[in-house]
């Protein structure tokens, strides 16, 4: 069988994986081996985080919405219930936002899902 060398494709390859390693430390971002190995697990690192990054945003909407449900004397459980009963459809992300910069217009949602549910604060 004859020798196959692969030539520029193989040079190609090479060049384009220890392209994707630019800004590694070191052998990282030198040698095709190694530069490969780190390419590799930052990719499945960067697959896995893509859905972690959503768990983590949700629970920091989640943290914002309790904390300013309890200034206005309710938990967070039951301001969700409230507003899903009030057919107040607002999602957590948007309720964060809210909570976080605009303090008194929470405060508005609140009151509106308390008259439309006829809740009470805790």
């Amino acid at each position: 069988m004859p020798r196959a060398k692969g030539g520029p494709k193989t040079r190609q390859r090479r060049k384009a994986r220890i392209k994707m390693a630019k800004g590694y430390y070191g052998a990282k971002s030198k040698l095709f081996r190694t530069a490969t190995e780190a390419v590799d697990k930052s990719l499945l690192y960067a697959y896995r985080d893509r859905r972690n990054k959503k768990r983590a945003f949700r629970r920091l909407w989640i943290t914002r919405i309790s904390a300013a449900a309890k200034l206005n004397g309710l938990t967070y459980s039951r301001l969700m219930d409230g507003l899903k009963k009030a057919g107040i459809e607002l999602n957590r992300k948007i309720l964060a936002e809210i909570a976080a910069h605009d303090p008194a217009g929470f405060t508005q949602i609140v009151q509106k899902m308390q008259e439309k549910t006829g809740a009470a604060s805790a």
